[in-house]
């Protein structure tokens, strides 16, 4: 594969190819936005249409099977909510699709196939599509029916999902919704797009340089969409909707019904289910009243079955509909109110409040007020939807006691509209899109006396380099999964997996292979890389060092040895919250434990003999002239192991021993940019060159190779893909240039407490 090919084929995306159908072509009673998005549904095969009630996501899933019946030959399923199923054919019937209602696979017909999620076991998976309406169902990725769709699904060609789900954006949906599709597992989204602050009970949240990528791998196979012009140049007149009117019932509540001494606005979740029950008798009949004193159909939404079954007596043509009664009765209820045969309704959220198309009806109260707002949006909104042709009165019946849980509501409304705005803003320029082509980055040189600096991809800008023109190479690769510092393809630390991450590497290490000196060390600094349960599904340690060890022999440069540089264990556990290092763990469970992680250098030489000796060693025997590494040193550096800096012998490497970085991070920078201690570069400058030779830097970071490098009277070459990084880079190597050039003392200019 060519290298830019490589690169286009990192942009996460949904790559499986469908039928390929325009838009003109299809049911011409669907709205020409609708048609654009089964359109693009068709050809991504797998598809998450996330849509606003009311933009007719019935129309998008019955004519997603309808097409893929066509072309196919198959059958279709679509699973639905127990109270959608019959709802969903009629709509089949309005726009003419034959569907059949099944209730096992017994019923099964040719063509399109509609049952409910709580029968799925009593269907087999030979299909050619499968559709979920109201697929937020898979939120819960535990769940029972989770698990069973994904299982179900998992060999259909075709899968669509439709929710008006009010958090398309939560991870735990998102990543569902990809996986069922085949997209990409649960976590592979998380090591590409998600990190975590502090310790692993923090919510996961969007990486600073995640969020275009995120989106733009979203857009691939899904669409979110709040009104037609979301998905590009279509006309909103006729997705206008009415107003939203909401009133707000505050009613006392007598002394006597009070379970504490005084009235005291509830706080907790107990207090409040006490508030509630409290003022049942107040509230009922506030809401009786209304209700009782107006004409027009109400559904009246409960949270509690106590409240349910009081309100239904209290209002003599009111129907109540509840989780116990059989699938018949509710279906039967259902079909009564949506033909305007019942007057009021009374249920809960969660058994009604998906999914049903109640234009009919423009008044709504709430007796019972939860505090899930995707259960009180989806329920105003079989209400308040496109087709609704009053304004919708939203009635709160609340008591003094209820405190927080109006406020809440409001609060969660307010940030609800908010992120929505953000996602179909930020979806908007991707959704649309077919092609793919790699994100483009900034290129430039810049030189000083002694060393060169390149702004650019490694892999392409090492190009500029003759070969065996570099006397050593130094440096410290990406960490995969670790940090990401830029949001380019080009990043090699831009990526789900070491393996992944490795096979981006191979392209560059032939090129450092070329430009090396025969007989001369590449020197590569890395750690170990840690394995965390919300990332990989285990705890332990990923062996990057044996990976990068297997790409540099595949490719014929040998591996020649290593050192192991020890690491402050306490300065891991204070900064990366480490279970395993904690001593609090210990006392509670020590199988969890374990020690610090250590950096190492590995050495590979390059094949072929040293035409210029590094006669670094101060012998009079072997060396007349005199060399720059003392007996005392070398006995210290010979040692397997690094140590840490010893304040009494002054020996060792310093950790804080390295240049400054806050000048050149950027806002969207997850973590501190970690460079390499001065102290092991300077080990490694000494051992393999001579006073006036070449170093290289492929990653170079904000220069510190470079930085001691020319302090030793080497020349350097860096090259550097992220545009800050290079720009403090060049002051830093303007320093050292400078600093040298007077001959200053150089104590505390580079070191960073």
């Amino acid at each position: 594969m060519s290298y830019e090919s490589f690169l286009i084929s990192k942009q996460k995306r949904a790559k499986l190819q469908g039928i390929e159908i325009s838009p003109e072509s299809l049911n011409p009673k669907l709205f020409p936005y609708q048609r654009a998005i089964v359109s693009r549904a068709l050809r991504a095969k797998r598809f998450a249409c996330f849509a606003d009630t009311g933009m007719g996501k019935a129309f998008l899933e019955l004519e997603f099977a309808y097409q893929v019946c066509l072309a196919t030959g198959g059958n279709a399923l679509i699973l639905a909510p127990i109270a959608v199923t019959k709802q969903l054919a009629r709509e089949a019937s309005k726009f003419g699709y034959k569907v059949t209602l099944c209730a096992s696979q017994a019923d099964v017909r040719d063509g399109i196939n509609i049952t409910n999620y709580e029968k799925l076991h009593k269907f087999e998976n030979d299909w050619a599509c499968l559709v979920l309406d109201e697929s937020s169902c898979i939120k819960g990725f535990q769940s029972a029916i989770t698990r069973s769709l994904f299982e179900f699904g998992k060999d259909i060609p075709y899968r669509f999902c439709g929710t008006a789900t009010p958090a398309p954006n939560d991870l735990i949906e998102i990543t569902n919704h990809s996986e069922f599709l085949g997209i990409l597992s649960g976590k592979e989204v998380i090591a590409l797009y998600f990190t975590q602050d502090g310790n692993s009970t923090v919510e996961w949240r969007l990486k600073g340089h995640a969020k275009k990528p995120f989106y733009q791998w979203l857009g691939s196979w899904a669409c979110a969409i709040r009104k037609p012009s979301d998905m590009g140049s279509f006309d909103d007149a006729s997705h206008q909707l009415p107003p939203l009117e909401y009133h707000q019932h505050e009613v006392e509540v007598q002394k006597e019904n009070l379970s504490t001494l005084f009235a005291m606005a509830a706080e907790t979740l107990q207090e409040q289910r006490q508030a509630k029950r409290d003022s049942l008798k107040e509230r009922v009949a506030k809401c009786a009243e209304l209700v009782n004193n107006s004409e027009g159909y109400w559904v009246i939404w409960t949270e509690l079955n106590q409240e349910s079954q009081v309100i239904t007596k209290a209002i003599p043509d009111a129907v109540e509909l509840t989780g116990s009664q059989s699938e018949s009765v509710k279906e039967s209820i259902l079909e009564k109110f949506s033909k305007g045969e019942i007057r009021v309704l009374v249920s809960k959220p969660a058994i009604a409040g998906f999914g049903l198309n109640w234009q009919h009806c423009h008044q709504i109260a709430f007796l019972g007020l939860t505090h899930s707002f995707e259960q009180q949006y989806q329920a105003i909104r079989r209400c308040w939807r496109y087709g609704q042709e009053k304004p919708v009165q939203v009635h709160y019946v609340t008591s003094n006691l209820e405190g927080k849980i109006v406020a809440n509501v409001k609060r969660k409304e307010t940030e609800f509209n908010e992120m929505m705005d953000n996602l179909v803003a930020e979806m908007k320029d991707f959704q649309a899109k077919n092609t793919f082509t790699r994100t483009e980055h900034k290129t430039g040189y810049k030189a000083g006396n002694g060393w060169d600096l390149y702004l650019g991809d490694c892999v392409e800008e090492i190009d500029n380099l003759k070969s065996e023109s570099v006397d050593c190479i130094i440096f410290s690769p990406p960490f995969p999964t670790m940090y990401a510092y830029t949001d380019l393809e080009a990043d090699m630390g831009n990526v789900e997996s070491i393996e992944r991450m490795i096979e981006h590497f191979k392209y560059l290490i032939p090129e450092l292979n070329r430009v090396l000196l025969p007989g001369r060390m590449c020197c590569v600094h890395l750690c170990q890389l840690l394995a965390t349960k919300g990332r990989d599904n285990y705890i332990g340690v990923k062996d990057y060092r044996g990976k990068v060890i297997e790409a540099f022999d595949s490719l014929n440069f040998p591996y020649a040895g290593e050192v192991c540089i020890s690491k402050n264990p306490q300065i891991q556990a204070t900064r990366n919250k480490e279970r395993g290092l904690l001593f609090k763990s210990l006392a509670t469970d020590s199988s969890v434990m374990r020690m610090a992680l250590a950096d190492y250098v590995l050495y590979f030489r390059k094949l072929g003999d040293n035409p210029k000796p590094i006669q670094a060693g101060m012998s009079k025997k072997y060396n007349p002239t005199g060399g720059w590494i003392t007996e005392e040193e070398w006995i210290e550096w010979a040692d397997p192991v690094w140590h840490r800096y010893n304040a009494i012998t002054r020996t060792g490497i310093r950790e804080t021993d390295v240049l400054n970085v806050r000048s050149a991070r950027d806002n969207d920078d997850e973590r501190h940019l970690c460079p390499l201690q001065l102290g092991v570069i300077e080990r490694l400058v000494k051992l393999y060159t001579n006073p006036g030779e070449t170093v290289l830097d492929p990653f170079n970071g904000i220069g510190s190779t470079g930085y001691k490098a020319l302090e030793l009277n080497r020349k350097y070459i860096g090259i550097e893909l992220k545009e800050s990084y290079f720009n403090t880079a060049i002051k830093n190597l303007s320093l050292a240039e400078s600093v040298k050039s007077n001959q200053l003392d150089l104590f505390g200019v580079a070191a960073e407490a």
